[in-house]
């Protein structure tokens, strides 16, 4: 299919995001929402176009803030990092707030003013977000709580919805980086979706309008991540805010961060959800969205299989007291892109399984490193991703080693594939 003609601003404004756009202050995708707001409040002045409204509190008693940009007519409603560890769009709606904010003559700042609102949310989830976690301090996951509205986070969002009855909305996540673009073995640097409002995932108006902007935005991102962009699992889930916001309304537009290899902070992932937003609103703005050919988001290839961080192929575990055996391992990171936060999650004959990162560790001794306090020192599942590849047994003789984290200047043993 041909793709649509890129905006005529497109090229430069992303020639000119390093220097004039992106916000500095934020290049580890770990922050607090206290850090993110000291940053971007002194961006979010009254002469720049912005008022910042506190709507609730988190459930320790952090601010819910909402920013207004804009005088149009067509409200937007944008959400980022309802799930705490879910961070780059966050750092992306500070790149859009300074564009917004320092280019008042830039003719799409003018049409984006003159034709929208924009309402945002950008740390929904600021007590996750302290911990790096996916769920709030109450356990919840604020995703699963649409129906329920047991959160005071999922409360706010839902009234913030209630009262400004907007017609588009950005919902806006990370996914895992091991996820596959359908049946290839490309990553899905991108996922996108126009979520359903019905299990029989019929496409109205509503959800026809998301398929539009979902599509444009596809094809700007088609030229810079070809391949490597996927469309979400579209089963109708009646607990989740997309789905809902669908059904109440709201033309909504999932956008998932998945991963690129060699970009552990996923500052590129930023700099595209920053290019991908701006599309997406000038699309509602101009209304290009309603020519969009459908089929450019429909024909999207699903997620597909989530492959594992890194598989350490043919070692013999040498764990102590017992009998030596030929294993691989398979670990799984907190920090994926970065491989920090490793742990053991297989153990055993894992030919048929493919992973993001692959060790041959074939003629080697998988040994555990010294134990903790408490601890009795042995391999296992589900454990700290603790041990070190050995010519020898008894580990004196180490080639490599993985302590939680993987050291970026020695990725791999040398001489060994990965």
């Amino acid at each position: 299919m041909t793709l649509p003609a890129p905006p005529a601003w497109l090229a430069d404004v992303e020639a000119g995001y390093d220097r004039h756009h992106r916000v500095s202050g934020i290049e580890s995708r770990v922050f607090t929402a206290e850090d993110w707001w000291s940053i971007a409040l002194p961006l979010l002045t009254t002469d720049r176009g912005f008022t910042v409204e506190q709507i609730a509190q988190s459930a320790e008693g952090r601010p819910l803030r909402h920013v207004r940009w804009g005088e149009g007519p067509t409200r937007v409603l944008l959400w980022s990092q309802m799930h705490g560890d879910e961070s780059t769009a966050t750092m992306a709606l500070a790149d859009l707030f300074r564009f917004l904010g320092e280019n008042p003559r830039h003719p799409l700042v003018q049409q984006l003013h003159r034709e929208t609102t924009l309402h945002v949310v950008p740390i929904l989830n600021p007590d996750g977000a302290a911990r790096f976690q996916r769920r709030n301090a109450q356990g919840i996951d604020i995703n699963r709580d649409a129906a329920a509205l047991a959160s005071p986070e999922a409360r706010a969002l839902k009234a913030l919805r209630d009262r400004l009855q907007p017609p588009f909305g950005f919902n806006l996540h990370d996914q895992r980086p091991g996820y596959r673009a359908g049946a290839s073995d490309k990553g899905a640097a991108m996922a996108l979706l126009a979520p359903p409002f019905n299990e029989d995932n019929d496409v109205n108006e509503v959800r026809g309008r998301a398929y539009g902007v979902a599509a444009l935005i596809r094809a700007a991102m088609e030229p810079r991540i070809g391949g490597h962009i996927a469309k979400w699992d579209d089963q109708f889930n009646p607990r989740a805010f997309g789905d809902l916001m669908t059904r109440w309304g709201t033309s909504t537009v999932l956008i998932e961060s998945g991963g690129i290899e060699g970009d552990p902070e996923k500052q590129r992932l930023r700099q595209l959800n920053f290019l991908a937003l701006l599309v997406g609103l000038q699309s509602i703005a101009d209304g290009s969205h309603a020519q969009a050919p459908r089929a450019l988001y429909a024909d999207l290839p699903e997620n597909g299989k989530v492959w594992p961080d890194l598989l350490v192929r043919g070692a013999t575990l040498a764990n102590p007291g017992t009998a030596t055996a030929r294993a691989d391992v398979l670990v799984n990171f907190k920090h994926a892109l970065a491989e920090r936060g490793g742990r053991i999650s297989d153990i055993g004959d894992l030919g048929a399984v493919r992973a993001r990162r692959v060790i041959d560790a074939q003629g080697l001794y998988l040994v555990p490193l010294p134990a903790a306090a408490g601890e009795d020192g042995r391999i296992d599942t589900d454990r700290p991703a603790r041990f070190a590849l050995s010519r020898d047994a008894a580990g004196k003789d180490v080639v490599w080693t993985l302590d939680g984290d993987v050291d970026p200047d020695h990725r791999a043993p040398p001489g060994t594939g990965g």
